[in-house]
């Protein structure tokens, strides 16, 4: 009772006066000053800027990713047109050596003058059974193939080694075609045989495909000669050669140089192999070949 009493006369005992200096109070309405302004301003938080960042970046993320994807694009289209170059390139070789192999026996020793990429004498080499030797004015080659560079006057290989030569769309490089006649001549055995190919312009279009390919080539091989049937029957003549084999070749065979061609296979006839035998060593192993020539030379005379 005394208690409710008390309360009853002092509802709230536990509060006290406080006294409260003026700068404080001051302070605490300028906080609420304050607050109530904020809420009728614009928030002047990062967000704005954090958007803007954001959009940024992502706009830069795009970008980076659509270069990549564009730069594998054009990598990928490139490795497949070099690819597409490479197969083309081992491919009308491969034809090339196919059709040479036809017209050569098996474990023929080939020289490839001129060879290029190399890769006639590589087939060939498989095909045959043979062993093929590749020169040309480079210091290397892209097929595996026993390649030795070539000075453009004397082959790099011994006398009477080889048993054909592979002349494929070479002779119209050649600067002094008399004396690449004479190292055919050398460098092959008795029986031997000489492969060519040959462009052979005929009209207007393939006179400009052929001048063209001067263009490309004369700063570095020199002017190209280019000759036509019977000019070459001519030059094969002179220079001690008969024509066992002749025939045209279609221009679609190369569509990069579509012109009219020819492929031809050379055999010495009996009076050129009559003067090398004079000027080599009188062993037995000569004699067999050129003997072995001699009669070969009656069985075509004979047929002819």
């Amino acid at each position: 009772m005394i208690l409710a009493a008390t309360r009853r006369l002092n509802p709230a005992p536990y509060l006290v006066s406080i006294s409260v200096s003026p700068e404080i109070v001051v302070l605490l309405i300028g906080h609420q000053y304050c607050q109530m302004l904020s809420m009728f301003q614009p928030s002047v938080s990062i967000s704005g800027t954090s958007a803007n960042y954001s959009a940024e970046s992502i706009a830069k993320r795009q970008r980076r990713s659509l270069e990549t994807a564009t730069r594998l694009w054009l990598d990928g289209i490139q490795r497949r047109w070099r690819r597409e170059r490479r197969r083309r390139k081992v491919g009308r070789a491969y034809d090339m050596a196919l059709e040479i192999a036809r017209v050569l026996p098996d474990k023929s020793r080939v020289l490839d003058v001129g060879c290029g990429n190399g890769f006639i004498a590589h087939h060939l080499s498989a095909m045959l059974n043979a062993k093929a030797i590749g020169i040309d004015l480079d210091d290397r080659t892209e097929a595996a193939i026993d390649y030795r560079q070539f000075d453009g006057k004397q082959f790099p290989v011994a006398d009477r080694s080889v048993d054909a030569v592979l002349l494929c769309y070479v002779l119209h490089h050649a600067q002094d075609i008399g004396r690449l006649m004479r190292e055919l001549h050398r460098v092959l055995s008795f029986g031997g045989q000489a492969v060519i190919y040959e462009d052979i312009p005929s009209g207007w279009w393939d006179r400009l495909v052929c001048w063209t390919h001067n263009l490309k080539w004369r700063k570095r091989t020199g002017p190209c000669t280019f000759r036509n049937e019977s000019e070459w029957r001519a030059l094969f003549d002179s220079a001690g050669f008969d024509i066992l084999t002749e025939r045209p070749l279609s221009r679609g065979r190369n569509l990069t140089h579509p012109v009219r061609r020819r492929f031809y296979v050379l055999k010495q006839n009996s009076s050129q192999a009559v003067t090398q035998l004079a000027v080599v060593p009188r062993d037995p192993k000569w004699q067999r070949s050129f003997l072995e020539f001699v009669s070969s030379q009656k069985e075509f005379a004979r047929q002819g």
